[in-house]
C-alpha cells in the first residue's frame, strides 16, 4: 500500500473535531497517510480578508486528495463587519471558500450517498397499509453538478449599465421588470453549459451501470425553467438511448420528487440534478437516513483533484462545547469516500463495517442518534461524545 499525503481541511467549527477523529479511525483501519494541514476558513478572511489563500490552493494541486471539515459562510455585510480593522474599507468581499475551492479545481462532479443504517434509531419510518409501521430501505446516491447553475456567482445588485440593457432585451425581463428602478433589481443567473452537463450525466449513468441500479432519475423543472433543465433533461433523453438503454431514465420535478421523498423513497437509486436542487435533494434524502450527521460527499474534478467532506456545517453553537458532542459518522463516511476514490476498498469496507455494528448494536449513540436538543448536558444523559462515537468505531474495526 503505497503511503499517501492527504491534506487536511479542517475548516471552522466542528470540523476540526470531527476531522481529528476521523484521522484517529483511518489510523485505527491501517491506512498509512501523512496529513498536511491546509489553511480555509473564517479567521483567515478575518485575518487576511482571504478564506482560501493562494498556500493552500498550492497544497492541493500538490497533493490531489483533501478532506474537509466544515465551513463558516455569513452574509456580504456581516462579513465586512467582522474583517480586522485594517483590513476594512479595502473593498474585500467575502465569498464561500469551499465555493471557490470547487471553481477553481473545477471540481464539478458532486457524489451524495444516502444509505440507512439497520437499527438508526433516526431511520425513516411511515405507516403500511395495513396500519403497521414499515422502515424502508433507502439507498440512493446522489449526482450534483457542483460549478454551476444558480451557484455559479454570476449576480448583480443594482446592475451596471451594461448589465441591465442586456437584459432589458430579453422581452419577459422588460416587461416583468422594466418598470422597476434598476437600483432596486438583483440579479443571479442560471447557467448551465453542455460540456459540464454530459460529464455529470454520464457519471450519474456510469454509477448506475457499475452498481446495478435499475434507473437514473434526473431531477430538474423542465416544465418551468425551460433552457437550463430542458437542455440537461433532452441530453439525459438522448444519453439514456444511444448509450445505456438497459437503464431506465426517470424525469421528476424538484417539488413534486420532494413529496415522494416520504412516500417511495426506496424506488430511487442513482439521481442527478444542477447545483440547486442537487443541493436540495440530497438534504432531503439524508434526513430519511438520520440527518447530518450522516451525511458524506465527495467532489472531484476530471483532472484527478478531489475533496471529501460531510455535509453538514461548522455548528458554530457546538464548537465552544467542553466536550464536543457532534456525530462524526458523516466525517468517517466521507473518508471512506475517499478511500474508495483511491482504491483502498478493503480499508473502506473495514470501517463501514465497524460503524454499522455500531449502529446496529446501539450501545453508544450521539446526541442526534437519542433525539436530544443539542446541549452541553447531553453527555450527563447518556449521549456519546464524538471522541467515544470514534472510540466505538475503532473498538469494532480492532475485533
Amino acid at each position: 500500500m503505497k503511503k499517501r499525503t492527504i491534506v487536511a481541511l479542517p475548516g471552522d467549527g466542528i470540523g476540526r473535531v470531527v476531522l481529528e477523529e476521523t484521522i484517529r479511525v483511518l489510523d485505527a483501519a491501517g491506512f498509512e497517510a501523512d496529513y498536511v494541514e491546509g489553511d480555509i476558513g473564517w479567521e483567515f478572511w478575518k485575518k487576511e480578508g482571504n478564506p482560501l489563500p493562494q498556500r493552500t490552493l498550492d497544497l492541493l494541486a500538490k497533493h490531489k486528495i483533501a478532506l474537509f471539515g466544515a465551513i463558516t459562510s455569513k452574509p456580504k455585510d456581516e462579513a465586512a463587519e467582522e474583517l480586522s480593522t485594517e483590513l476594512r474599507d479595502k473593498g474585500l468581499i467575502y465569498s464561500s471558500p469551499i465555493v471557490g475551492l470547487r471553481q477553481h479545481f473545477n471540481l464539478d462532479i458532486c457524489i451524495r450517498p444516502c444509505k440507512t443504517y439497520v437499527g438508526n434509531p433516526l431511520n425513516f419510518i411511515r405507516r403500511g397499509a395495513d396500519g403497521g409501521i414499515e422502515e424502508p430501505e433507502v439507498d440512493a446516491v446522489i449526482y450534483r453538478q457542483n460549478t454551476e447553475g444558480l451557484y455559479g456567482g454570476v449576480e448583480w445588485s443594482n446592475p451596471d449599465k451594461q448589465v441591465y440593457d442586456a437584459f432589458m432585451t430579453h422581452p419577459k425581463f422588460k416587461k416583468n421588470f422594466g418598470s422597476v428602478p434598476k437600483e432596486e433589481i438583483s440579479i443571479s443567473t442560471r447557467i448551465f453549459s453542455k460540456g459540464a452537463t454530459e460529464r455529470i450525466l454520464r457519471a450519474a449513468f456510469e454509477h448506475a451501470k457499475e452498481y446495478s441500479y435499475k434507473s437514473v432519475t434526473l431531477c430538474e423543472k423542465p416544465n418551468v425553467v425551460r433552457e437550463t433543465s430542458g437542455m440537461m433533461y433532452k441530453m439525459a433523453l438522448k444519453m439514456q438511448k444511444e448509450e445505456y438503454p438497459s437503464i431506465e431514465l426517470w424525469n421528476t420535478n424538484i417539488d413534486a420528487q420532494m413529496m415522494w421523498l416520504t412516500k417511495n423513497p426506496e424506488n430511487y437509486g442513482v439521481i442527478v440534478a444542477g447545483n440547486l436542487f442537487g443541493d436540495i435533494i440530497s438534504d432531503g434524502f439524508a434526513g430519511l437516513i438520520g440527518g447530518l450527521g450522516f451525511a458524506c460527499s465527495a467532489q472531484m474534478s476530471a483532472d484527478g483533484i478531489a475533496v471529501f467532506e460531510p455535509t453538514h456545517g461548522s455548528a458554530p453553537k457546538y464548537a465552544d462545547f467542553k466536550t464536543s458532542i457532534v456525530n462524526p459518522i458523516a466525517m468517517v463516511e466521507s473518508a471512506c469516500m475517499m478511500l474508495d476514490y483511491i482504491d483502498e476498498k478493503a480499508i473502506s469496507t473495514k470501517i463501514r463495517r465497524a460503524v454499522a455494528d455500531v449502529v446496529a448494536e446501539g450501545k453508544v449513540r450521539t446526541y442526534d442518534m437519542m433525539k436530544m436538543s443539542g446541549r452541553p448536558d447531553v453527555i450527563e444523559k447518556g449521549a456519546a461524545s464524538t471522541h467515544q462515537m470514534a472510540e466505538a468505531i475503532i473498538a469494532k474495526i480492532n475485533q
